[in-house]
């Protein structure tokens, strides 16, 4: 028997979720924004790419705010990601707590 023989290749790592801690800064906002009745529920999906917390100001309506982890981006824009409603980044960044900040700086006002 070899010495010398190399582990199997593991492949990829599989699905990009979210570690506790940056669920606990994500739900703090959240509780936030619920409390102030902005937001209404939440959903969460976690993928090969990327993972993602959407909330909506009412069930059964698009996202009004993403919330995207893309481990892939960290060496260039920042794995963190606000996006808006249509698409729009609201802010980006390497930093979870930085990125949430976009949230402290709005004030938000449901227009029906």
């Amino acid at each position: 028997m070899s010495a010398d023989v190399t582990p199997l290749d593991p492949g990829p790592s599989g699905s990009v979720f979210f570690e506790r801690r940056e669920l606990d800064l994500i739900l703090r906002v959240y509780g936030r924004m619920v409390a102030q009745a902005e937001w209404r529920d939440y959903a969460m999906v976690g993928g090969r790419e990327s993972a993602e917390f959407a909330v909506f100001r009412r069930s059964g309506d698009a996202p009004a705010y993403r919330i995207e982890k893309r481990p892939s981006l960290q060496a260039r824009q920042g794995q963190w990601s606000v996006i808006g409603e249509g698409g729009v980044v609201m802010k980006r960044g390497r930093e979870l707590a930085q990125v949430l900040r976009v949230f402290d700086s709005r004030k938000f006002q449901v227009v029906e």
